[in-house]
C-alpha cells in the first residue's frame, strides 16, 4: 500500500521531468556559457577553449569605462522614462474604455496595432518622420511658421522614447483592460451603493485591486526596456555620440565592431545583475500589494 502511494506520489513529477530537465539545460547552458566566457580574453576567431582567461579583468575595465557608465546611464533614463508613460496613458486607456459601447472593440482593436508592427520597421517609419525636411513632424512646424527642429540630433534621446511609447503603450493597455475585466464585480457595486464616485471607484477600488496586475505588467514591459535594440539601431545607431547608445547596442557593438566577447558577455552579465535587483525589488512590492488588494477586498465584503 505505501509503495503503491509513494509511486502516485511520484508520477506527475516523473511526467514533467523530461520537460523540466529541456528546459533547464536550454536555460542554463548558454547562461553559464556567457558567464564562463567573461573571465576570459575572447574574440570571434577563437574558440572558447583557445581564450586566454583573465579573471575579472574585463568586469574592473567595464567598471572604471566611462562610455559604459554613460550607456548605463541612457539605458536607465530610457527605460525609467517609457515605462513610466505607458504605465499612465495604457492604464489611463483602459479605464476609459471598460465600457460597453458601441465600435468599442474595433477600437481596442485600432489601438493594439503598433504593438504587431517588426520593430525594425517601427524605427523605419520614424526616422522618415523626424526627417529635417521631408518629415511629418518638421513640416507641420513650417506650417504654423515655426522653425524645423533636428529630432534625431538634438532631441535624439526624445525621439526614440516618443517612437517606443506609440508602440508599446498597447501592451500596457490590453494587460490593465485584462484586470479591469476580472474585477470583483461586487466590490465595484458595493462601493456604488455606498455613493462613490467614479474617481473615487478607480482610486480606492479598481486601482488598488489591480495592482498586482499592474506591478506585474510594469515589471515586464522594464525588462524588455532594458533590451531594446531594433528601433534605436535603426533611427539613430546610438548617436549622436552615446546619447542614445543603451547596454543592449553597445553589447552587440563590443562582440561584432570590437570583436571582444569577453567583454560583451561580462556587460551582459551587468545588465543581468542589474534586472535581477529590479526584479527582487518589484515582486517583493508586488507581494506586499497583493496582500493590501486582498485585505481590502475581505473588508468590503465584510462589510456587506
Amino acid at each position: 500500500m505505501s509503495t503503491s502511494t509513494s509511486f502516485n506520489r511520484l508520477t506527475p513529477y516523473v511526467f514533467l521531468a523530461p520537460a523540466v530537465i529541456i528546459m533547464a539545460l536550454a536555460l542554463l547552458y548558454p547562461l553559464g556559457y556567457m558567464m564562463y566566457g567573461s573571465f576570459r580574453e575572447w574574440d570571434p576567431s577563437q574558440a572558447m577553449g583557445e581564450s586566454t582567461f583573465v579573471g575579472l579583468k574585463n568586469y574592473i575595465t567595464l567598471w572604471n569605462d566611462p562610455n559604459f557608465r554613460e550607456s548605463t546611464l541612457v539605458t536607465l533614463k530610457f527605460a525609467v522614462s517609457v515605462v513610466t508613460v505607458e504605465m499612465f496613458i495604457g492604464v489611463g486607456l483602459a479605464l476609459m474604455l471598460d465600457r460597453n459601447l458601441r465600435g468599442m472593440s474595433l477600437l481596442r482593436t485600432l489601438f493594439i496595432l503598433p504593438m504587431m508592427i517588426a520593430p525594425v520597421v517601427v524605427g523605419l517609419i520614424w526616422r522618415y518622420m523626424y526627417h529635417p525636411t521631408l518629415g511629418i513632424f518638421n513640416r507641420g512646424l513650417k506650417g504654423v511658421g515655426l522653425e524645423s527642429v533636428d529630432w534625431l540630433g538634438q532631441h535624439a534621446l526624445l525621439s526614440v522614447i516618443i517612437a517606443d511609447i506609440w508602440q508599446w503603450t498597447p501592451f500596457i493597455f490590453i494587460l490593465a483592460l485584462a484586470a479591469l475585466q476580472s474585477l470583483p464585480r461586487s466590490a465595484l457595486e458595493a462601493s456604488r451603493i455606498d455613493g462613490a464616485t467614479g474617481w473615487q471607484q478607480i482610486i480606492h477600488i479598481k486601482l488598488p485591486l489591480m495592482m498586482p496586475v499592474l506591478i506585474v505588467t510594469c515589471l515586464l514591459r522594464l525588462i524588455d526596456a532594458f533590451k531594446v535594440l531594433e528601433v534605436i539601431l535603426v533611427m539613430t545607431e546610438g548617436g549622436p555620440g552615446l546619447s542614445t547608445e543603451i547596454l543592449a547596442l553597445r553589447i552587440s557593438r563590443t562582440a561584432t565592431e570590437f570583436r571582444e566577447l569577453g567583454v560583451a558577455a561580462a556587460m551582459s552579465n551587468y545588465l543581468l545583475m542589474l534586472l535581477l535587483f529590479i526584479t527582487v525589488l518589484m515582486l517583493i512590492y508586488n507581494r506586499i500589494m497583493e496582500h493590501r488588494a486582498a485585505k481590502a477586498n475581505r473588508m468590503i465584503e465584510e462589510a456587506h
